[in-house]
């Protein structure tokens, strides 16, 4: 898809359709109020009999006549004026592009509602990754489409002033870069099992880091016995397929002293191995790897942004499953940093894989860490499909993190790790157990991953409800949603502008702290 973004009168723009956003308080924008004097008041007439209300999500299309040089009008509601917020822009644009995408509509122009209360730069990138990740396909399977995503071919944003737009195309080129890296990331994420085995997924990131310049290795189950990795090896033990832990490098500054180590669950299909699932939506599970695609793709596009930080990423990918040789609950065994941990539950797989790649991060010289995973069902359970729970041992890193996720929309909220927690933790025989029942689970969860951060400051992400949706909202379709992978990129550009401490604040975990509201 072309995306540009020019000046120009909103009802003189030649396109196959032309979109025009609404607010739902019946205060008119300009655009509208040239847009609906050239369809000769047809618009006011539908306002005033309740047709058109400029609800979130509301879509009508008509006819635009010959007064306008488009050939249709799609208008978007964009619901209260008083939340507008750059993601609004996100799913106006994705919303546009999926309306005229189903109708065959190659050439849109959207308009940008303006005023706009905050930064156009961020209005227009936002834009721009909606207009993108609306034309992802999450059927590719299928043999008779019943939508076609890639049909329309040129998006142009239409703004006020022409100094404006050429400022914007900066905007265009970062939205761009982001809204193709989310794409990627669904698309992993959407790929069924047989189809993104660890070894499928390694190649994948191989093949990125060719192409944008991120240096790339992957160890073998050899490597990962040689290093230790005890805790990750009992989780690939159970599989045919050979587990992969996928180093991706990027050196955007080599004299600095910070280097974010991205850390993310792949685990490319989960039965839960010898504690095994229900079959009920147990399909679902092969987006247990969403964790490990965001990294995958925030590391495409930090490669691309190329901010001056050093970030490496870590996807550590295998299936979790049943056999002869699969992990037993009672099992005893010992991570990459010597510590026991006692086998409670195989199906409490990730925070075990995570454990030793986050260990490894530091090996690499990580001195920030994040790390994202479909982590556990008591983080769903919690904040339901809307929040993404967030635990962290260190403020000034956490507080970041919020600041990098407040444009994009989603939804973050802190968990506790006060000191009692720990005592969930404890084995009889061994360090550490990998579950403790089913109180606290989310919280259990990151106070194990905690034991292996060692200090260094740290960011828990537990993406089990917010990895996917159910539901259609402009831009996003049902399916995967890429959640946190463009806050991931946007926490590196942040703390290469701001480095931050490298010492944990220890008593960061004593306050629960809400997210900074991202909409």
């Amino acid at each position: 898809m072309k995306i540009t973004v020019r000046a120009g009168a909103p009802k003189s723009v030649k396109a196959d359709a032309l979109a025009l956003g609404m607010f739902n308080d019946g205060k008119p924008l300009a655009a509208y109020t040239a847009v609906n004097a050239a369809l000769g008041g047809v618009l006011d007439d539908m306002r005033r009999r309740g047709e058109l209300r400029g609800r979130r999500g509301e879509v009508h299309v008509l006819p635009a006549g010959k007064r306008l040089g488009a050939k249709r009008v799609i208008l978007v509601g964009l619901g209260e004026r008083a939340t507008f917020h750059p993601e609004t822009l996100a799913r106006y644009a994705g919303q546009a592009v999926r309306t005229a995408a189903a109708r065959g509509l190659a050439y849109l122009a959207v308009v940008i509602p303006e005023p706009l209360p905050f930064s156009a730069s961020l209005g227009l990138e936002n834009a721009t990754e909606g207009a993108l990740m609306a034309t992802f396909d999450p059927s590719p399977y299928r043999s008779a489409k019943d939508r076609r995503p890639d049909a329309v071919g040129t998006v142009t944003f239409i703004v006020e002033k022409p100094d404006t737009a050429r400022s914007l195309s900066d905007a265009v080129r970062r939205g761009s870069i982001l809204g193709e890296a989310a794409n990627v990331v669904r698309e992993m994420v959407n790929a069924p099992s047989n189809e993104m085995t660890p070894t499928h997924l390694a190649r994948r990131a191989a093949d990125l880091g060719r192409k944008h310049g991120v240096k790339v290795s992957i160890l073998e189950r050899a490597d990962m016995k040689r290093l230790g990795m005890g805790s990750m090896l009992a989780v690939a033990a159970g599989s045919d397929e050979p587990p992969k832990a996928i180093i991706m490098e990027y050196r955007g500054n080599p004299r600095s002293k910070t280097t974010l180590g991205l850390v993310g669950k792949g685990i490319t299909f989960d039965t839960g191995g010898i504690s095994l699932k229900p079959a009920t939506d147990m399909d679902a599970m092969k987006g247990d790897m969403a964790g490990g695609a965001a990294v995958i793709g925030a590391m495409a596009a930090i490669a691309q942004l190329r901010p001056a930080i050093n970030v490496v990423g870590i996807v550590m990918a295998t299936e979790n499953m049943p056999s002869g040789k699969a992990t037993k609950p009672g099992d005893v065994v010992r991570a990459m940093n010597g510590k026991s941990i006692e086998i409670i539950n195989t199906d409490a797989e990730g925070r075990l894989v995570l454990a030793d790649g986050l260990c490894y991060a530091r090996k690499l010289g990580a001195t920030h860490l994040v790390d994202i995973a479909t982590l556990t069902g008591a983080a769903v359970v919690a904040l339901g499909n809307t929040s993404t729970a967030v635990m962290a041992n260190d403020r000034q890193l956490v507080d970041l993190f919020h600041e990098a996720a407040a444009p994009y929309g989603e939804r973050y909220w802190e968990l506790p790790l006060f000191p009692e927690y720990a005592e969930l933790i404890k084995s009889p025989i061994a360090d550490m157990k990998n579950s403790g029942g089913r109180q606290a689970g989310s919280i259990f969860a990151a106070m194990f991953l905690k034991e292996f951060v060692e200090g260094t400051p740290w960011v828990h992400l537990d993406i089990a409800g917010t990895s996917w949706t159910d539901k259609e909202n402009g831009h996003l379709v049902k399916g995967p949603t890429a959640v946190s992978m463009r806050p991931l990129v946007r926490l590196a550009e942040l703390l290469a502008e701001r480095p931050v401490h490298t010492k944990a604040d220890e008593a960061a975990h004593q306050r629960l702290t809400p997210a900074v509201p991202t909409a």
